[in-house]
């Protein structure tokens, strides 16, 4: 409650500082008694006279007050200089309040209070009501409040600043950015333009609240403002107005909603709007509704719509347009051809409607919902205009639509009857998008026929049908044997492959207009890459696919090769005669060089495909048979040798067929032969799903119901499959969509597969015209030439925009009426992109949108010029591989091999671009690569192209060059090589040098490191391999192996020895502790031996030195390696040695060793010797021979005659089986170490690896004594010998059976004393000076060791 008091006690608490106070307000008045009025701990009114003001002004000093009000005041010039030096002494004070005041602008009053304000740092907030401040005070006001930088809020309340005083104050806040709160309530509403208007246009962030007075005198909000929530509302304005209002929002970023619903609007507004629509980017809703807009307004705003791509909510609802404007608003809304892009793609939001818009014709919309993909909202409300059966169409279109998730209808009195609630019910059926539909107060909803839409609608909203994880999406599908199959036309041209299509055709399924296909040849005669001729035998589709003869044509040819699984027969087609014309015949050899190719690419592609379930049936055709030709007899020969050598990759068919392909009754077996071998092929072939014959059906009549279109967009094969398709239809929209689209996928797969449509997973499109697609198409991008159109580079780069034009003019046809313009049913973009998908071209930068492409098909010839090296220094160092087809006589790297993996090549290095500082250019047949210092050229060679060239010339070592080929070239080849195997050549480094074509000196890789393998370990890193004579110009020579190999590939080779040593090392028991670890001292003096030192070298230098020093360090680390692989092989040969020497002299009868122990069977063959490795019971006519036992010198004795064994019985098994198996065992452990043990046996062991493979586990590997004696000898690796014979006793046990088994043998052939054994065996008993020990020798060891030996007869 208030507390009255005397002025005296204010006074008091004033001056005392007692009274603190926040708010003080003053009331003057002239009637005494003056008083003062506590109403609040913070706040006290003081009525007060005219002069006591001054005087209570002098006192407000406390640091709590913020506000002073002023009621009633008749201020004098005085007055306010007063209260100006109280803002500038008191600087809490925040907020002045001016309520009915009187302001004598005579003696400029208020522009004192004006400077005031201009000067004041701490007043945020000044109230002006009924003040009568004018468009003058206005004025004043607005220019302090240009300079004023604190002032936050500003409210003038019923005090009329007119259009003058509007005007100043929207100068001001075009310059003022610290205002935050403007309140104006004003008697005349011209005053609200000018102030909003430079809200908007400064794009200010100030609340905005403005009043005025209707023409009743009724106060009325005009416009209002939030920043919070960026809305803006119009709820009075005049045209003029709302023009100045719409001006200030075209570039405005503070609305996103703008409201005027109510507000009077014409067209001229809307033609600023337009503007609007057009400029701003902020804006996400709009309110028009009841605002008048006529047809000439909609046409407006929809124009603006084109360009808009922010606005996402329209709201149009009654207002005066009719059908012109539905039309023209729908319009950027709506796609009217699948090639046409949706203009809008933002607004999601669309309402319009009202008893006074007339609709009129629902087609307008039935098109935009049947081709809309963004509009998630759309109401029509109240309207009156559309029918029953207009309700009905809108309905139905919806089927198509999966973007609209609400639908309103309130009021609509079309939505009635029977039929539009069937209608309803069958559009939810196959549309699970929809959410919710509003049918209030329409004559469905009030008979209550609802419900039922309303039941659905929930029962879709509940659905969940998320699949459990791991569930196969297909295998549900059920699977039936295909209906369709091709028959591919392979040949030569001139082969007469046209004419026995047709013929064929003709014959399969006559046409009534046989000649309309010889009539557009004529009139548009451009060779096709495939011409595609269909016809049908009962319920099979066999489609004809004649592949162009032309080179030029080859590389597309791979595109449309059948994949996996496909059904399809080959008919291989040669002409018996060079050119029909000429009638000069074929021989042999031309037809079966035409025949081998067609084959060889069958096979090369058929390897393509991920499993091979079955092999391609191939029948081959003669034509031309009407000119008689003599070498029949030849051909029969020839074809014979073609199927022997295919035998097993493709599948002949028994026949031969020789036609005349113009005569009926000649192809009509021919034709037979396709369908039947046709069906059976149906029957083998995987199975493929039961939609596919049901969606090919599908197909075609949407084609006949879509003028013949021969292309496809992705959507509408989506469509198509949720209206027509139950297994493939989204049912809810809590359904996997996943799912659905995977087996859709599935199904557009697996008509590509079988060949009824072409498809790519990546490309939004199904070509359904397969022939279109092949002709129009593919024929036209081989001819495409960029060059001719100057907008290429030799280097094969085009920009898009110029390869878009080029394709326009080169695809689009000049003939009316012949074929189907491209690009009525693709874009330009479309036809690169399927380029990019086919890597016909590629992108120079895939992040680059406008990037130029490469497209392989325009490079140059570059052969015919000069080859050389951009680097010639004497420090260069040269490599070179080739990647060659294992089987290069039934495959090669088809014509479409080498532009892929120029395009993909690029793609890889341009990765490296960056990091590396790549460079790429191209070249027909060639690719030249420049990366991080290393000059790389990749080189298509051989006629058939079957082989691949990696050459490459640095400064480097050629471990690094290798390591590019191995890390990057090598791969990438590879990786496009599907199904075929690439074998690596190591190329001679001269002919890489020099550049010489043909380059024949190649060797294996494989092959050189066996040779490796095959020398001592001191000879490794020294090794040369010699190469033969391979050109005129280039003579024999040879390379260091170290030259050739990388570092990686000679610690391979050293690694593989390690491993095969030390599985000998586990066989001969040698002790862990003899292992070459712990005898380094060989390897460490090699180590130490190198110390260098660089000094007083300058700093460029030195760097070099250091590269040169970790080169030779790398050098050190192999020879370490090569020492201690030396190392233990000379462990390995001291304990086999050791073996050997207790195998010879240990004897079972008497010291003295009357016969030989080292003895063995071989078999003659073809005047050869063949050594029996192993013992079966029932072997004849074997020959005993034996071994010259000198030590560490064992070997065959040459011209040996031995004993025959005419049939070996099971005692001779049970006695020899285990010394057969030892002694094998030990002569495959001496040519694997090289030693000179068992020498001349390799010559008898043509494959030993295959006859002693159960007897040692070891890689393979090649001995040096075989090397020396019959150029290299196989050892394969096996399990582990058995263990269970490995002690003392049962070894002396196997050599007492041998040994007794050997002596009876020689008693029962009359061999028994030593002259006999000699005669037979050229070997006599000799005991050694140094150890007695005995053993039997050849001649050669008796003269060149006599000084060792003496004899011992016996």
């Amino acid at each position: 409650m208030a507390n009255v008091k005397d002025l005296e006690w204010a006074e008091q608490g004033l001056e005392s500082g007692t009274l603190d106070v926040e708010t003080v307000s003053f009331i003057q008045s002239e009637e005494p008694p003056s008083s003062c009025f506590q109403e609040t701990e913070n706040s006290i009114n003081l009525k007060i006279s005219k002069n006591s003001l001054t005087r209570f002004l002098k006192l407000l000093s406390s640091s709590r007050l913020r506000n002073i009000e002023f009621h009633l005041v008749q201020w004098e010039l005085q007055h306010m200089k007063h209260v100006r030096e109280l803002l500038q002494t008191n600087p809490n004070i925040t907020r002045l309040v001016f309520k009915r005041n009187t302001f004598n602008f005579n003696t400029h009053c208020f522009s004192e209070l004006s400077e005031a304000l201009r000067h004041s740092k701490s007043v945020k907030g000044i109230v002006l009501s009924e003040s009568g401040i004018g468009p003058q005070g206005g004025g004043a006001l607005a220019a302090a409040l240009r300079d004023n930088r604190s002032l936050e809020e500003l409210q003038i309340w019923e005090d009329s600043i007119g259009s003058k005083g509007a005007e100043e104050l929207s100068k001001m806040i075009e310059v003022n950015s610290s205002l935050k709160l403007l309140t104006i309530f004003d008697s005349k509403p011209i005053t609200a333009t000018p102030l909003i208007s430079a809200v908007l246009a400064r794009n200010r962030s100030m609340e905005v609240h403005i009043w005025s007075v209707d023409h009743r005198g009724r106060s009325c909000k005009m416009v209002e403002f939030a920043p919070d929530n960026s809305t803006l509302r119009v709820y009075r304005a005049d045209v003029s107005g709302a023009c100045r209002v719409a001006c200030a929002l075209g570039r405005n970023t503070t609305v996103r909603s703008l409201d005027m619903s109510g507000v009077k609007l014409k067209s001229r507004w809307a033609k600023q709007f337009r503007w609007v629509l057009e400029q701003n980017r902020t804006i996400r809703e709009v309110n028009l509704s009841k605002t008048c807009l006529k047809d000439k307004a909609v046409i407006y705003v929809a124009a603006g719509l084109f360009k808009n791509q922010t606005l996402e909510k329209l709201c149009l609802d009654g207002n005066s347009f009719g059908g012109i404007g539905v039309e023209h608003l729908l319009c950027p809304l709506t796609k009217f051809s699948p090639l046409q892009n949706q203009a809008n793609t933002t607004l999601k939001s669309l309402s319009f409607g009202g008893t006074r818009t007339k609709i009129g014709n629902a087609a307008t919309l039935v098109q935009m919902l049947s081709s809309n993909e963004s509009v998630a909202f759309l109401g029509i409300h109240e309207d009156h205009s559309l029918k029953a059966d207009d309700m009905v169409q809108l309905f139905k279109s919806l089927a198509r639509n999966a973007s609209l998730r609400r639908l309103s209808l309130q009021g609509c009195k079309g939505v009635k009857g029977d039929a539009i609630l069937q209608a309803i019910m069958e559009t939810l059926n196959v549309n699970p998008w929809i959410e919710h539909i509003d049918l209030e107060r329409t004559p469905l909803h009030v008979s209550g026929q609802a419900e039922a839409i309303y039941q659905r609608l929930g029962h879709n909203n509940n659905q969940d049908t998320e699949p459990e994880p791991g569930i196969d999406v297909l295998k549900d599908l059920q699977m039936t044997v295909p209906k369709c199959a091709r028959v591919f036309l392979c040949g030569q041209e001139y082969a007469g492959k046209t004419t026995l299509c047709n013929s064929i055709s003709h014959s399969i399924s006559p046409s009534k207009l046989p000649y309309l296909d010889h009539v557009r040849t004529l009139v548009n005669p451009v060779e096709q890459v495939i011409r595609i001729k269909t016809c049908r035998d009962e319920d099979t589709k066999i489609s004809i696919w004649n592949l162009a003869g032309q080179h030029e044509f080859y590389s597309l040819h791979d595109l449309m090769f059948p994949g996996h699984g496909s059904p399809c027969l080959f008919l291989v087609v040669s002409s018996l005669f060079r050119k029909p014309s000429n009638r000069e015949p074929k021989t042999p050899i031309e037809i079966e060089e035409d025949i081998q190719y067609w084959l060889r690419y069958i096979v090369s592609n058929s390897r393509r495909a991920a499993q091979q379930c079955m092999l391609p049936s191939v029948t081959i055709v003669l034509t031309h048979m009407d000119h008689q030709s003599d070498s029949l007899g030849g051909i029969v020969t020839v074809t014979q040798r073609l199927r022997d050598k295919f035998q097993g990759m493709v599948e002949f068919s028994p026949s031969v067929f020789t036609v005349d392909a113009r005569s009926s009754a000649s192809v009509s077996k021919l034709s037979h032969h396709v369908r039947k071998t046709s069906k059976a092929i149906l029957e083998k072939v995987p199975r493929v799903y039961q939609l596919c014959n049901d969606v090919a059906e599908l197909l075609t009549e949407w084609r006949r119901e879509n003028h013949n279109r021969p292309a496809m967009r992705w959507k509408e094969f989506e469509d198509l499959c949720q209206i027509k398709v139950p297994s493939l239809r989204i049912r809810s929209r809590h359904d996997n969509r996943d799912k659905v689209e995977t087996r859709r996928k599935a199904v557009a797969t697996s008509l590509h597969h079988i060949g009824e449509v072409i498809y790519f997973y990546d490309l939004c499109f199904l070509i359904l015209d397969c022939e279109w697609f092949c002709g129009e198409v593919l024929s036209q991008l081989t001819r495409l030439d960029a060059r001719k159109q100057g907008t290429t580079e030799r280097n094969g780069f085009v920009c898009r925009k110029d390869l878009e034009k080029i394709l326009i003019g080169s695809l689009q046809s000049n003939i009316p009426g012949m074929g189907l313009n491209v690009f009525e049913n693709l874009e330009a973009k479309d036809v690169i992109q399927m380029m990019l998908k086919l890597e016909l071209c590629c992108e120079v930068d895939p992040l680059d949108p406008n990037s130029a492409l490469l497209i392989p098909s325009s490079l140059e010839e570059g052969r015919r010029r000069p080859q050389r090296w951009q680097l010639n220094s004497a420090d260069t160092n040269y490599v070179g591989r080739r990647l060659q087809c294992d089987n290069s006589s039934h495959m090669f790297l088809t014509p479409g091999f080498f532009p892929r993996l120029q395009v993909h090549m690029h793609n890889k290095i341009m990765e490296l671009k960056n990091q590396h500082g790549a460079s790429y250019s191209l070249e027909m047949y060639l690719i030249l690569i420049n990366i991080n210092g290393i000059h790389v050229r990749v080189e298509l060679q051989g006629q058939l192209g079957y082989s691949i060239d990696v050459l490459a010339c640095s400064t480097k070592s050629t471990t690094e060059m290798l390591r590019l080929f191995q890390q990057l070239i090598i791969p990438a080849i590879q990786s496009l090589c599907h199904g075929i195997i690439m074998m690596e050549y190591v190329l001679r480094s001269e002919c890489v040098k020099n550049l010489i074509p043909p380059r024949n000196q190649f060797v294996p890789l494989q092959q050189l490191k066996r040779a490796l393998l095959s020398v001592p370990a001191e000879s490794i890193y020294d090794y040369h391999h010699t190469w033969d004579s391979g050109s005129q110009i280039l003579g024999p020579g040879f390379d260091l192996a170290r030259d050739l190999l990388s570092d990686n590939d000679f610690r391979e080779v050293l690694h593989c020895r390690y491993h095969d040593l030390h599985n000998l090392a586990m066989e001969l028991q040698v002790p862990e502790e003899n292992t070459p670890e712990h005898h380094p001292a060989a390897s460490e003096e090699i180590a130490g031996s190198v110390d260098p030192t660089f000094v007083g070298i300058a700093k460029g230098v030195e760097a070099v030195l250091q590269r040169l020093k970790i080169i030779e360090q790398e050098i050190r680390d192999v020879k370490q390696e090569i020492q201690g692989l030396r190392y233990y092989e000379n462990r390995l040969l001291i304990e086999l040695h050791r073996k050997v020497n207790y195998l010879v002299n240990y004897n079972t009868q008497v010291e003295e060793r009357k016969t030989p122990n080292m003895f063995y069977f071989v078999r003659t063959e073809n005047y050869s010797r063949r050594l029996i490795t192993s013992f079966i019971s029932g072997m004849r006519a074997l020959r005993l021979q034996m071994l010259c036992e000198y030590r560490r010198e064992m070997h065959v004795v040459e011209d040996q005659i031995g004993c025959e064994l005419m049939r070996v019985d099971n005692i001779t098994v049970k006695c020899l089986a285990p010394h057969m198996k030892n002694f094998m065992k030990l002569v495959t452990f001496a040519l694997k170490i090289g030693a000179h043990l068992a020498a001349g046996m390799g010559q008898m062991i043509p494959d030993l690896g295959k006859e002693v493979a159960h007897l040692i586990d070891s890689p393979m590997v090649y001995g040096a004594a075989g090397a020396a004696a019959a150029g290299a000898v196989g050892v394969a690796a096996a399990g582990n010998m058995s263990r269970s014979m490995s002690s003392r006793d049962a070894q002396q046990q196997h050599l007492r059976a041998a040994q007794q088994w050997l002596m009876d043998f020689l008693s029962d052939h009359g061999c028994s004393s030593g002259k006999d054994i000699a005669e037979k065996f050229g070997l006599w008993r000799v005991r050694y000076k140094d150890d007695g020990q005995i053993a039997w020798i050849c001649r050669r060891h008796m003269y060149t060791r006599a000084c060792e030996i003496v004899e011992a007869p016996i």
